[in-house]
């Protein structure tokens, strides 16, 4: 079985990463959460365990271009696809948090490419990343790699705080929005990203 899960999917700017790992049976690992309850130091000391001990690990990255292209719903399907794609061992079984399930046209393409195998069952569980190890392991690969493209981004696009608050719509961020506008890391899809239109105001002593 391997556990699927996103990270920065509400971001208004990078990318939308997907993780999906197989542990081992034999070498359970201690310490498994959600992602967003653990810190970043502790985040990174489990994610060199992960990738030491799991069975098979796989990481999916889609970029803002074509979240703007696709929406971010399908976008986070497929980087959950590139990442089971990725694992380089088949399950049988694919255990994703939410309450969606990737859609077969997404995911064949790249498991057949993959695998030349038919598509392994899947189910799809509401906080699975808080109660089932694969999902939490999965979702801490894929925080602290999205985490580490949006720190070395921060110095290609200055000004942002994308190394603090990692693309999500922060006070700091939206207000460097306002003064900068968006630079090419932005999804111009997403709302307050771009400038919002302002009616003109009526002349004063006209009845419109």
């Amino acid at each position: 079985m391997a556990g699927i899960d996103e990270a920065g999917r509400g971001c208004l700017a990078g990318p939308v990463v997907a993780g999906a790992v197989i542990l081992s049976d034999e070498r359970p690992i201690e310490g498994l959460a959600d992602s967003k309850k653990l810190t970043p130091a502790r985040r990174e000391e489990l994610e060199a365990t992960i990738k030491r001990d799991a069975i098979a690990f796989g990481l999916g990255v889609v970029w803002q271009g074509r979240i703007d292209a696709i929406n971010i719903l399908q976008a986070t399907f497929e980087a959950m696809a590139k990442a089971a794609a990725a694992l380089g061992q088949k399950p049988e079984k694919l255990i994703i948090d939410g309450n969606k399930t990737m859609p077969k046209a997404v995911l064949l393409p790249l498991w057949q490419q993959a695998f030349a195998a038919p598509l392994p069952r899947q189910q799809s569980v509401v906080k699975g990343d808080s109660t089932i190890p694969a999902v939490s392991a999965a979702s801490i690969l894929a925080k602290t790699f999205r985490d580490r493209i949006m720190r070395h981004l921060a110095r290609r696009w200055p000004g942002y705080g994308f190394d603090i608050h990692k693309g999500y719509g922060t006070r700091t961020h939206m207000e460097a929005l306002r003064r900068l506008g968006p630079c090419p890391l932005h999804r111009l899809t997403f709302r307050g990203v771009q400038p919002e239109e302002v009616a003109p105001r009526p002349a004063q002593g006209i009845l419109l």
